[in-house]
């Protein structure tokens, strides 16, 4: 399975906050707001615009507790609850999303990025080029020869190169990097004081976590004490900071193709937000 053009993956939930930060407070006459839904299927008709493909994903965090809850009580406990003024949009945004005949994937029990790095290790293994459009710094360990991160916000590209020009390190150390540094907004623990130019400069001399744990005594220091004192939990961060490409999905990737859109739907879902210029 080859072809030009790629297999673009959507970090939807990524998609839906900036929107949601970034428009206006749009609603339509009955009240519902609806400027999530607007600015994210612009965001979408812009990025198939730019990279025109006939495989293309868009993939949500599904409502509920992950296998990552289960592995650590504190993960992401210090974020804020969605405001009810976003949940409100998140069906019909789906709803929308389905009627442009784009296919959506939101799995119960993990995250939108094990299901869009599950993807992409699909494709790395059909040979096809993927495309995945996010600002989560995580996915950089998904970055390998046929996989580039875009951000559409900044519309920069990050391939191999970008990731060691951006991090410090290869992809392929990207998960030691975070463990290191862990993650305020996920609450993942790293070692305290050690940001990140320390982590990249310890990946660079030891390698891996492994060779930075076993030369552990000859860190000098405050941040060689706070790394001793913390190699208890740097096997937990290393599994929380881990995105799980080897999920069993119903949908592969090869089976992700654009088709016809439903044009009766679209008609009633633009009718009911009252996005006029579309409906036109």
């Amino acid at each position: 399975m080859t072809t030009d053009t790629p297999l673009i993956l959507v970090d939807g939930s990524s998609y839906l906050y900036r929107a949601f930060h970034a428009m206006p407070t749009l609603s339509n006459s009955r009240g519902e707001p609806t400027g999530a839904i607007y600015g994210v299927i612009n965001m979408l008709r812009k990025l198939i615009a730019d990279h025109p493909t006939e495989r293309i994903a868009v993939v949500f965090d599904a409502p509920g507790k992950t296998f990552r809850d289960d592995l650590y009580a504190q993960y992401k406990a210090n974020r804020e609850s969605m405001p009810e003024e976003l949940r409100a949009q998140i069906e019909p945004l789906h709803e929308l999303i389905r009627a442009l005949g784009i296919p959506l994937l939101c799995v119960p029990g993990v995250e939108a990025d094990d299901v869009i790095g599950t993807l992409a290790k699909q494709a790395t293994q059909h040979n096809l080029r993927a495309l995945i459009s996010t600002s989560d710094k995580d996915m950089a360990q998904l970055v390998n020869e046929h996989v580039t991160l875009v951000n559409t916000m900044t519309n920069t590209y990050i391939d191999t190169h970008g990731v060691v020009d951006k991090f410090g390190v290869s992809a392929q150390q990207i998960v030691d990097y975070l463990t290191l540094i862990g993650d305020t907004s996920d609450n993942i623990p790293g070692v305290p004081n050690v940001g990140p130019k320390t982590a990249a400069k310890w990946l660079q001399n030891y390698g891996t976590l492994d060779g930075i744990v076993a030369h552990a005594d000859e860190i000098k220091g405050k941040v060689g004490d706070n790394l001793r004192a913390s190699l208890g939990q740097l096997p937990l961060s290393h599994q929380l900071a881990t995105i799980d490409c080897n999920l069993a999905l119903e949908l592969r990737a090869e089976d992700l193709h654009i088709t016809a859109p439903d044009v009766e739907k679209l008609k009633a879902l633009y009718q009911r937000l009252e996005f006029k210029t579309w409906l036109g």
